[in-house]
């Protein structure tokens, strides 16, 4: 394990690890359901599905299967002229679940390029029609939607930004329904979803230069795991539709289960204009996105005129592979009652962490779906926090190791958000082990 470390140590660059008396990684050698196994043999619990790509577990055999069989046949073409089995049966499975009328699906490699597809795809696409000055994005107060330079001009400005605002674009922002944190300074229990008005008054003055409203529908993630009311996301379809703007939903994060629905936009009964795709697309396998449209949208970039051709391409776009592990994920979602596994984790979810919100250092408690939250507070009154870079959470992460458990908490958000396989079993031992930690937090 020495070895390795050493090696690891001389040549790689870990994200979020620069800090001098940062930990060292963990030298992982394989993993198998929700658990990954170190090097020396140590057992540790996926809280974090790995990033949030994991969803039905790792070293899946049917997932393994898939992999295999069509590394057999083909590895990788260019999609650019070519097409293959593997990129038209997962978008003819995948179509029929995604929310009504989206119908066309562009291949990319990650989450944050399928936004910044997005972002290019809803600007050309005013442009194709003559509507040039429609330019401005809205995005929303603690956005987060990926570390490429499209992708951060409309996350919030933050840590995660800070040293790369010369490089951004400009957008507008409007309130999220941060109901912890009312931004009207509103009772959530007999407010209206008054915070709308933000975005509503925006659009009022804006809406002829707007090409799209970017959201995270249901639950904003890196931001801090905030869980919206429904009524917010229907509300802001009504906006959209009303001034004539693209609705862009982000699901990289809460695509394929995550809070207990299909796709987020389902808690609404809504469909956005454009919906971007990722993380579980492959159950963590493989790198692969997706940026899935209407068809009016598509049909706007039919033209003799290549200048209207949507010039965005990659080398591994709809990568055989990728395409043929997110087929196999596709058809577990039905083999093994994915949605009500999710629903039984999210029952213990509530029953396991709500009392914790006695603790005087939980200012709140949010479960939807597979995902539990904690947020942690210095002050319950006032509701002080050290944020993303509160020192509790690096404390807290080292902490949860020590008992198995993988869990990287955003500042002072703690989260649990582990696989779909997880049993009742495994998902209680894992929150007793959370509870005694979080209850003595005042000794860590």
């Amino acid at each position: 394990m020495q070895d390795l470390l050493k090696r690891d140590k001389t040549y790689l660059w870990h994200p979020y690890t620069q800090m001098l008396t940062a930990p060292a990684p963990l030298p992982i050698v394989k993993a198998k359901g929700v658990y990954l196994y170190t090097e020396d043999g140590r057992e540790i619990l996926d809280g974090i599905s790995s990033w949030w790509v994991n969803i039905h577990g790792h070293s899946h055999p049917k997932l393994n299967e898939a992999l295999a069989n069509q590394a057999n046949k083909l590895e990788h073409v260019l999609f650019a002229g070519c097409t293959h089995p593997p990129a038209v049966e997962l978008a003819e499975k995948l179509i029929p679940l995604l929310p009504k009328g989206i119908s066309r699906v562009f291949y990319s490699d990650n989450g944050s390029t399928a936004v910044e597809v997005a972002l290019k795809m809803a600007l050309q696409y005013w442009q194709n029609q003559g509507q040039h000055n429609r330019k401005l994005f809205i995005a929303l107060h603690y956005a987060y939607h990926g570390d490429t330079v499209g992708s951060m001009s409309p996350s919030e400005e933050s840590v995660f930004t800070a040293s790369f605002q010369s490089l951004l674009f400009p957008v507008i922002r409007a309130d999220a329904p941060y109901c912890y944190r009312c931004p009207l300074g509103l009772d959530p229990k007999t407010c209206k979803i008054d915070c709308l008005s933000s975005l509503a008054n925006l659009l009022e003055t804006k809406a002829k230069e707007v090409a799209g409203v970017l959201i995270e529908p249901m639950l904003q993630g890196a931001g801090g795991m905030i869980v919206w009311p429904k009524e917010f996301l229907e509300g802001v379809r009504k906006l959209c539709d009303k001034y004539n703007v693209l609705m862009i939903a982000d699901e990289v994060f809460t695509g394929f289960g995550r809070t207990g629905k299909m796709f987020a936009c389902e808690h609404a009964d809504i469909s956005p204009d454009i919906i971007c795709l990722s993380k579980g697309l492959t159950a963590g396998y493989l790198p692969l996105a997706i940026t899935a449209t209407k068809e009016s949208i598509y049909q706007a970039f039919l033209s003799e005129d290549r200048r209207k051709t949507f010039f965005h391409g990659h080398s591994y776009t709809a990568n055989p592979l990728g395409c043929a592990v997110a087929i196999a994920s596709l058809e577990i979602f039905q083999t093994e009652n994915v949605l009500e596994k999710i629903a039984v984790l999210e029952n213990i979810l509530v029953n396991r962490l709500n009392p914790l919100k006695n603790l005087p250092f939980v200012g709140e408690v949010r479960v939807i779906g597979g995902v539990g939250i904690l947020e942690l507070v210095t002050n319950k009154e006032n509701r002080d926090t050290g944020g993303y870079l509160s020192t509790i959470g690096p404390k807290l992460a080292a902490k949860f190791l020590t008992e198995g458990l993988l869990i990287r908490p955003l500042g002072n958000i703690v989260y649990f958000m582990p696989p779909y396989v997880i049993t009742p079993e495994q998902t209680n031992l894992a929150l007793d082990k959370i509870a005694k930690i979080i209850t003595d937090l005042e000794k860590i």
